[in-house]
């Protein structure tokens, strides 16, 4: 009997430590409350982080940050998952969206849910990387170990449900640089605050190095704002289309949170395969693999400027640009080298080669245009004109756009006859920016900077404008009223290369966005084509100019006129 006893004890003995070493080490969870919020001030809300047990701050760890706090049990999942070695070792940040706590007890409190994770543009991005992680960071474990996270992109997945998947897509998709990894559930992309616009981005917009997993119901919502259903299989379709990583678990559930708990575990492995491979982008629509070249990214030609603008090539491909707070304008040589051109450039903008050699440029400081010859002597082509932006035909007559001035004076748009005689030829643009030539010069376009339209105007014999059209219609930035179009320029097959606060977009003929072209830091003034075949894009963005070599070629204006294919309609 006490020998049975005593193997009973044994056996229940070894049971119990075979379960011991079943159960995965637990990481701990604390709460947090954030209110320091400049991005969106006033706000306070609560956020919990999960460390793991196996974290050590020796090394910087995996992040995983997911909205509306904790979902699919996530420290569980993790507890798993990483003990399992299925995922590295990830810190966890659930965060509750903000709210504006109300002044007096008979008012509602602002709640911030819907305006930081349904809009698109780059805001919670910036929220989660200038203020909410940098205060993760100044946490300690319960142990005392310092939180240390990861910069590198790959080591970061976010992901969240409904607006909390919108939001987490949109920092992925606003800052690759920052997380590449996106768990979606019942995501929002319908029309409460732009989501629905996705799709189409997905579809135009040069692939970012992210993998998505979605998961949605054929139950999910149907209501005013759109159908989730719908929304997600779109958003699935134009990620496959445009060549990224992306997988779904498509159910029948509504709009819940029962099936994304399931497939969580799943999710989260797929997202981490094969790490610290990264997540690879697509090549994008057969529109951008027209222009773009595998493997040719940007390069950056020069930087450490004030404001650069006005690039423009003379007849060997040799690229000039303008520094107008620096009062200087630079030279781009065939060999790639940046040299000083003018050290006195009256403050020039917009800049364009004529048909004799000269470099015409809109001097704002004078205000003129003038033209330079090959030895730098300056020839005044016009006075009285504030412009900003100019274009000149292989016949030497010159366009000049003409913002608006102080008080009620209209923006214009100038032509200056190969005589020497000016006079307006439209009037009424919110603000008349970039101009070009069609590739045949029997168009004149223009950009307005205030809107989302770049005009499209027919030539007349002795240079006046009929039959003006908003004609190339842009896409506009959430966090903007207009597309900050600006310089323009169009190559052999009729497209129309736009600057614009979404990058260089890119339309055909018909006046349609088909590709939308990023700069690496996002910013872009103005566009020209250079390179001894002139199959390199440059493009002007703020402090820096940067190029890239491509399919395309660009059309000259000083150079006899060309027809182009006919669209596709």
């Amino acid at each position: 009997m006490k020998r049975l006893l005593l193997t009973s004890l044994a056996i229940l003995g070894a049971s119990t430590t075979l379960q011991a070493q079943d159960a995965p080490p637990k990481g701990e969870v604390t709460k947090y409350t954030f209110s320091n919020s400049k991005i969106f001030p006033g706000t306070t809300r609560d956020y919990w982080v999960y460390v793991p047990k196996q974290y050590d701050p020796a090394t910087p760890a995996c992040l995983h940050v997911n909205q509306d706090g904790i979902q699919n049990k996530a420290p569980e999942v993790f507890d798993r998952l990483i003990a399992a070695r299925e995922i590295p070792v990830v810190i966890g940040v659930f965060i509750r969206p903000g709210e504006v706590k109300a002044i007096k007890p008979d008012a509602l409190d602002r709640y911030n849910r819907s305006y930081e994770y349904d809009g698109l543009g780059d805001a919670y991005a910036r929220f989660l990387l200038e203020e909410l992680l940098p205060d993760v960071e100044k946490k300690t474990t319960a142990d005392g170990k310092p939180i240390k996270l990861s910069k590198n992109p790959n080591d970061r997945s976010i992901g969240g449900s409904s607006s909390g998947a919108i939001a987490a897509f949109t920092a992925a998709w606003e800052r690759p640089d920052a997380f590449r990894r996106v768990f979606s559930t019942i995501g929002t992309y319908v029309g409460l605050r732009g989501g629905n616009e996705y799709p189409t981005l997905i579809r135009k917009t040069e692939p970012k190095p992210l993998r998505v997993f979605l998961q949605d119901g054929s139950n999910d919502l149907n209501i005013y704002g759109g159908d989730w259903w719908m929304a997600n299989q779109e958003m699935e379709r134009a990620l496959v289309f445009a060549g990224y990583e992306v997988s779904h678990a498509w159910g029948t559930g509504g709009h819940d949170g029962r099936q994304a708990g399931e497939v969580f575990p799943d999710a989260m492995k797929w997202l981490w395969k094969d790490w610290p491979a990264a997540p690879k982008a697509g090549l994008g629509s057969s529109q951008l693999k027209q222009i773009l070249i595998p493997g040719e990214d940007w390069q950056l030609v020069g930087e450490g400027y004030k404001f650069t603008e006005g690039p423009t090539a003379n007849a060997k491909g040799e690229v000039f640009f303008n520094d107008i707070p620096e009062n200087k304008t630079w030279k781009v040589g065939l060999d790639g080298a940046v040299s000083p051109y003018l050290s006195d450039s009256r403050k020039a903008n917009g800049a364009a080669f004529g048909p004799d050699g000269r470099l015409y440029m809109v001097a704002t400081a004078t205000p003129q245009i003038i033209a330079y010859d090959a030895d730098l002597k300056p020839t005044v082509i016009a006075d009285g004109i504030a412009g900003n932006d100019l274009v000149v035909g292989h016949d030497g007559g010159v366009y000049v756009t003409n913002p608006p001035g102080g008080g009620s004076e209209p923006s214009k748009v100038w032509y200056i006859s190969p005589k020497g005689d000016k006079k307006v030829v439209d009037t009424g643009l919110g603000y008349a920016n970039g101009v070009t030539l069609s590739p045949d010069q029997s168009l004149l376009y223009v950009a307005d900077a205030r809107s989302h339209w770049v005009y499209s105007y027919q030539i007349q014999p002795d240079g006046s404008l009929l039959d003006k059209q908003k004609y190339y219609r842009l896409h506009t930035p959430d966090n903007a009223d207009s597309s900050g179009a600006d310089g323009i320029r169009a190559d052999t097959q009729g497209r129309l290369y736009v600057a614009t606060r979404m990058g260089v977009q890119v339309c055909d003929q018909a006046g349609r966005v088909n590709a939308i072209i990023l700069t690496p830091n996002g910013k872009a003034s103005n566009v020209s084509f250079g390179g001894e075949n002139f199959d390199t894009l440059y493009v002007t963005a703020n402090d820096k100019v940067f190029k890239r070599k491509t399919h395309a070629k660009g059309v000259n204006a000083f150079a006899d006129p060309i027809k182009p294919p006919k669209p596709q309609l």
